[in-house]
């Protein structure tokens, strides 16, 4: 498989949604792995669903996945700073 195919095949498997909010980087940081979190919950979800998982597996791993997610938000610092008032 060449590199133009595996991108095509990684952007269909993991397609990335486009992020409106106020860009900063630790902004862009958190949406990349909020979504990455979306599809891996996604895929457990459908495992269980399917009898593929366990559910009692499938909720240890959403909740490490969880707890990655938080913190990824912590160590990004997002929510650290008041909102800005217009």
């Amino acid at each position: 498989m060449n590199q133009s195919q595996g991108e095509d095949q990684n952007k269909f498997l993991y397609p990335r949604g486009r992020y409106y909010g106020q860009v900063k980087p630790e902004n862009l940081v958190f949406n990349a792995n909020l979504q990455e979190f979306a599809q891996k919950v996604a895929i457990i979800t459908s495992l269980e669903s399917n009898g593929k998982l366990d559910p009692k597996e499938a909720y240890q791993q959403i909740k490490e996945l969880w707890k990655q997610l938080k913190h990824s938000k912590k160590e990004l610092g997002i929510g650290d700073e008041p909102p800005t008032t217009a």
